[in-house]
This record gives C-alpha cells, structure tokens and sequence, in this order.
C-alpha cells in the first residue's frame, strides 16, 4: 500500500500535479501560476538589467539601449499578466483538477521561455539595429 502511494505521489510531482500533496496542501492552479508569474517577473528583471546594462556600456552607445529597456517593460507586463488572468478564471473545482496539468505545463514552459529570452532578444535586436545604422 505504502509503495503504491509514493509510486502515485512521484507521479503526480513528476507531472507537476501535486507540489505539495504529500505535505496536506491542496492542488491550485491558480495559485502556482501566479507564483511562477512572480518569480518570472523577478528573473525577467534581473536579465534585464543585466544585459541593458551590458549594451549601455558598449562602445558607442546611442539610445536604443534605453529605447529596448522600455520596449521590454512594456512586452513583459502584458504577456505575464494574460498568462495569470488564465488561470485565475478558474473555478474551485477546476482549479484542484489534475486534468489541466499538460496545460499549465504548457504555459509555465512559454511564460519562462519569455521571461528569459525576451531580453536577450530584445536587446540583441536592437544592438543588431545600431550596428546597422552605425550608433
């Protein structure tokens, strides 16, 4: 019996289902993607920081630096909060469903995808552009 719960319990970890089922919490997905939005957002910002910063110091710098800063920040906000909102509609019920799981997989793996490569991209764009034009 013991081993067929932890078979279960490693499954559902495995496919995301259940964080903390073991521990008494109940299944949200409301409340995981709305963490993961958090801590996108905060990884996002980093990187963000860190690569504008990187370009800001390059050698003949013009302000497309601080153009993609801004194109950045309003890129992200949107795109994380359209991510939330899909999730926060769900109901109760909905919301401890194991059913949604190939779904929030799906969008945790898109939300971190362009929380990390948005500012590479971005920036990368616009560094492309001022060399083009020679800035």
């Amino acid at each position: 019996m013991i081993k067929a719960l932890n078979g279960a319990n490693a499954a559902q970890i495995k496919d995301g289902s259940a964080s903390g089922a073991a521990k008494g919490k109940p299944l949200d997905w409301r409340k995981r993607m709305s963490d993961h939005v958090a801590y996108a957002l905060l990884v996002y910002t980093a990187l963000q920081i860190f690569v504008t910063m990187g370009a800001l110091h390059a050698k003949g710098t013009t302000m497309l630096p601080y153009f993609a800063l801004v194109m950045l920040v309003a890129a992200i906000i949107p795109a994380c909060r359209r991510f939330e909102r899909r999730w926060a509609r769900l109901s109760d019920a909905q919301a401890a469903d194991p059913a949604f799981a190939p779904d929030y997989r799906r969008d945790r793996m898109w939300l971190w995808v362009l929380a990390i490569g948005l500012p590479f991209a971005v920036t990368g764009l616009f560094k492309a552009l001022a060399y083009m034009f020679g800035g």
